[in-house]
């Protein structure tokens, strides 16, 4: 990588930290054996805020649920570096906040079509007077939400003594005797404090087809929404105009060969954004070029490698989640079979290349039959930028070392046991711009033991902590914690 870079995230760790102990921390949402998992009920969407502190998680029922963190909360920053200090593995632990019905089923009648309540996805917005924004969306409609803390008031003693009587002046001729000293007077007293949720604005009809992505600007007054084949840019105080600022529809859709799958915002740089195609590429584009940023300034794609192509073979190059590293300089995305860390300052191929589940290829018929292979995994890389994080089949999800020479892999279950079915798998140590077999599995194990994968339970969502060696995924209607 190019050396010199104070602030590169990714090289600045010429050390290698020791592999990650990885250990059950929390479960939300457990269903017990042989219970059955309503579809309203699976989570969708799994985002933490900028502090680490909240984590929301949205479901196909359109409710959006969040998490407080309770072991932080009454803890100064400069005491919690003091006790990280002291204590450098903490137990993170988070408890129920509220939830809210974000959405709700809808029509479409000029296109006779049904909208889904389903979460697409959760993003955090700047926090205000103690209030917590963020941005939910479903398939046509984004909405932005604030969840503040509000006292309960209830009025008590609001009637007279009840052992004084008419005769007695408490009522004269219908009226109040304002001497009498058994005349009380209604009292408001502030209760708890119970969280409310209240939509701020609706940002609707600025999609033809399904919003993929919604993602926060570091300036914190704008906002991107992308579908299929265009991405629109919005102020978050105007709901009624956005400005389309991608558009990748053929005149003729005939012509159509790829299409827009997910986009980010660059964390710093306001001005930068990178989307990914259905053909294996991402684009970094900068909005200051022009309005409609029909041209990219970067375009990193991986190079054609040698041999023969199968008809799978761009079905699985599609990217289904694109994440930048906290600093900026590199960029994770997945595709079906493999996680790729790119360096945006360098277009000629991935950083490297992780095979996520490598056992599957002689299954790709099978898996297009029952249409596992649409299925959309996301992906995640740590605050520090030296590890990612990314699922799989029967409930799995794999973290691997993206620091130059980590050669750090490891499989989890989403359990209260992770370890469970873990099973060692080869590491070769990463070289700069090649493609990497790191975390490939040699044929016949399926990283499950001797267990079959169970493809109707997937692990496509999970996220990262902002600051520490947290993740949390969900498996169904679970939302499990893991810390390391």
């Amino acid at each position: 990588m190019n050396g010199g870079d104070d602030e590169d995230v990714v090289a600045a760790s010429a050390d290698q930290s020791p592999p990650l102990q990885w250990r059950f921390s929390q479960v939300f949402g457990e269903r017990s054996a042989g219970e059955e998992v309503q579809p309203v009920d699976m989570i969708s969407a799994i985002e933490f805020d900028h502090s680490g502190d909240h984590l929301a998680t949205g479901d196909r029922g359109g409710r959006v649920v969040l998490f407080e963190r309770t072991d932080a909360k009454h803890s100064s920053g400069a005491r919690r570096d003091l006790e990280e200090t002291d204590y450098p593995v903490r137990h993170p632990e988070f408890c129920y906040k509220t939830e809210f019905q974000s959405h709700d089923p809808a029509f479409d009648y000029l296109k006779s079509l049904e909208i889904e309540e389903k979460i697409n996805k959760i993003r955090w917005c700047q926090t205000a007077n103690g209030a917590l924004y963020l941005l939910s969306t479903n398939d046509k409609t984004i909405k932005y939400w604030k969840v503040q803390d509000k006292k309960i008031k209830k009025i008590c003693d609001i009637n007279a003594d009840p052992s004084g009587a008419v005769g007695n002046g408490i009522v004269a001729n219908g009226v109040p005797d304002a001497n009498n000293s058994l005349l009380r007077l209604p009292v408001v007293t502030s209760h708890e404090s119970s969280p409310v949720a209240k939509c701020r604005r609706v940002y609707p009809h600025a999609h033809d087809y399904h919003i993929n992505s919604i993602s926060v600007n570091s300036d914190g007054e704008t906002f991107i929404s992308a579908d299929d084949l265009r991405i629109n840019l919005w102020n978050l105080e105007i709901s009624n105009q956005s400005f389309n600022i991608v558009d990748v529809k053929p005149e003729k859709m005939e012509d159509l060969s790829e299409v827009i799958t997910a986009a980010e915002f660059h964390p710093t740089h306001c001005n930068m954004l990178a989307y990914s195609s259905s053909k294996g590429s991402i684009r970094l584009i900068d909005l200051r070029q022009s309005a409609l940023c029909d041209s990219h300034s970067k375009l990193f794609e991986e190079p054609d490698a040698a041999g023969s192509k199968s008809f799978f073979t761009e079905i699985i190059a599609s990217v289904s989640d694109i994440k930048f590293a906290k600093e900026g300089r590199y960029l994770l995305s997945r595709d079906y079979m493999t996680l790729k860390l790119w360096d945006i300052n360098m277009d000629s191929g991935p950083v490297s290349t992780f095979q996520v589940h490598e056992y599957l290829k002689p299954k790709l018929c099978d898996l297009y039959e029952n249409d596992s292979i649409f299925d959309k995994f996301e992906c995640c890389i740590s605050g520090n930028g030296l590890r990612a994080a990314t699922g799989s089949y029967s409930n799995l999800f794999r973290v691997f070392g993206v620091s130059p020479g980590s050669t750090e892999t490891a499989t989890l279950e989403a359990s209260r046991n992770p370890m469970r079915r873990h099973v060692p798998v080869p590491s070769r140590p990463s070289k700069l711009g090649s493609i990497l077999g790191r975390g490939s599995e040699s044929a016949g194990v399926d990283g499950n033991s001797n267990n079959a994968l169970d493809y109707t339970t997937k692990l496509l969502h999970l996220a990262w902590h902002p600051n520490e060696n947290s993740i949390a995924c969900a498996a169904g209607n679970s939302l499990y914690m893991y810390c390391a």
